[in-house]
């Protein structure tokens, strides 16, 4: 990695409007308390957050120009919301030359997710979702909610629960990999729910 958050600040808010920048920082704000509870990097998870959305602002053509050239999942070309996601991964390594794995991954799924993403993974797809700059209260108070009553795969469930609510509400259309993991969160609980129950 050969450049420093303030170089990312300032390339951010020569690229991103004014709400995604803030939002930038408050994901990163979210993602270092969240990294740092679960005992993680939270350096690493601050700059995580800071250059998730990198790519949010591109220009429709050029970022379509760089999708083309990378490995997607089933139906991630349709849905033009979750484009700066694979790109901004690909600006990350390519305009700050971030060769972390972990930091290219978590920025790379940040949208959709993936199944067994790690925790590191996990705390910035959250971040993204519940931090306190720019995100409604009515959207992440549910999230946070689950999170600290439930631990961060039941904050994990309540969103694909909210996404793909809003997803078909909206007439768009739905990769395959969300309902996967949405699923997959889902039986998880079940499953955590009845042992507890047999516990008592």
């Amino acid at each position: 990695m050969n450049c420093t958050v303030d170089y990312i600040k300032n390339w951010l808010k020569a690229n991103l409007n004014e709400e995604r920048y803030e939002h930038s920082l408050g994901t990163a704000e979210c993602a270092s308390r969240l990294a740092e509870k679960y005992g993680l990097d939270k350096e690493k998870a601050f700059f995580t957050g800071l250059i998730h959305d990198c790519a949010k602002c591109m220009p429709k053509e050029d970022s379509l120009g760089i999708l083309k050239t990378l490995s997607l999942c089933e139906g991630e070309m349709e849905n033009f919301k979750t484009h700066h996601a694979p790109v901004g991964a690909y600006l990350a390594k390519k305009e700050f030359g971030i060769e972390d794995e972990e930091i290219l991954s978590a920025i790379r799924w940040h949208t959709i997710g993936k199944q067994d993403m790690s925790l590191f993974e996990k705390i910035i797809f959250l971040a993204d979702k519940i931090e306190e700059r720019t995100r409604p209260i009515e959207y992440a108070k549910p999230i946070r909610d689950a999170l600290l009553q439930n631990g961060i795969d039941a904050g994990l469930l309540v969103c694909y629960k909210n996404t793909i609510k809003s997803l078909v509400d909206r007439d768009l259309t739905i990769c395959t990999v969300t309902i996967d993991i949405y699923n997959s969160l889902l039986k998880s609980q079940i499953a955590l729910t009845s042992n507890e129950i047999l516990l008592k």
